[in-house]
């Protein structure tokens, strides 16, 4: 679809222009692997074709606003996304949607709707797969730059923590990753004895 095209180069050309060099995790990647990950989980949840179209275009903004701020970046990517939306042929409705979906990524995650639900998981989907070490050194290294004596003892215990309060929300989420999430908590606690 010509308009989604349209979105994702604005949106690209803005995250390769604007967004901070420190940030490893929060790049462009992340971004495209969220848009794929929630257009996979979306089709596994039988999402029909216009909310699947709304579900891409919230994963293409749900990190925008962190051009702006570390601590509110969902909310700035809200009010970017009703910017630059606007002048696109959606619905106040559905841009209220995307909004609710950029939400509900911020952490701790709470979604309210099957969408957000999606969004969330399609978000965090890595820590129940085998790229999760090398994607959470990437998190290390980006909070490293706010905190550099952050010891890794201390970046370990902060992955038990999140990942024993973390919960996918999907039922393909929950069926699929939740297994090797448990096996990444089991070898963080391994490393601590």
């Amino acid at each position: 679809m010509q308009e989604f095209e349209d979105i994702y180069n604005e949106v690209v050309g803005i995250l390769r222009d604007k967004l901070p060099t420190h940030l490893t995790y929060h790049d462009i990647d992340h971004t495209i692997h969220v848009l794929e990950k929630a257009e996979m989980i979306g089709t596994h949840e039988g999402v029909g074709e216009r909310h699947l179209y709304l579900i891409r275009i919230a994963a293409l903004f749900h990190d925008i606003g962190f051009i702006r701020s570390r601590e509110q970046h969902e909310a700035f990517g809200c009010q970017i996304a009703k910017r630059m939306l606007k002048k696109r042929h959606l619905l106040a409705s559905e841009i209220r949607q995307i909004q609710g979906m950029i939400m509900a990524t911020k952490l701790p995650q709470r979604p309210m709707t099957p969408y957000e639900a999606i969004l969330a998981d399609a978000d965090l989907e890595y820590i129940g797969t085998d790229d999760y070490a090398k994607v959470s050194s990437k998190l290390y290294e980006e909070l490293k730059h706010y905190n550099p004596q952050m010891t890794e003892d201390e970046w370990i215990n902060i992955q038990i923590r999140f990942l024993e309060e973390h919960r996918f929300h999907t039922p393909w989420c929950i069926q699929n990753r939740s297994a090797k999430k448990m096996e990444h908590l089991d070898n963080l606690k391994s490393k601590l004895k």
